[in-house]
């Protein structure tokens, strides 16, 4: 695992065009929002957004399957992104709330 205190797997991560230029503009590296998340720093979440992110961290005994993660991020200036982990795991993306 790539960063110290990470709660689940990443994937293959990506950002759409919309958020590396808010990014940008903010001076922020993807990889702040993306050690965040990975670490269980759902950022501006209300509590029942949190909880559900804290409950899909854990995989449901029937199946074994994960709910995806969804984390909330206001930058500096005011713009926001998103950063999503898909349910199995297998990617994660920061991404414009316009672009969802």
């Amino acid at each position: 695992m790539p960063f110290t205190g990470m709660k689940f797997e990443l994937g293959q991560a990506s950002a759409t065009h919309g958020a590396m230029g808010a990014l940008e503009d903010n001076k922020i590296a993807p990889i702040v929002i993306l050690a965040r998340h990975a670490r269980g720093d759902w950022g501006d979440l209300g509590d029942d957004d949190k909880a559900r992110n804290n409950a899909a961290l854990v995989p449901d005994p029937e199946s074994g399957e994960c709910d995806r993660i969804v984390s909330h991020y206001i930058l500096p200036d005011k713009q926001e992104v998103l950063c999503i982990t898909e349910w199995n795991r297998s990617r994660t993306t920061i991404l414009l709330p316009s672009d969802y």
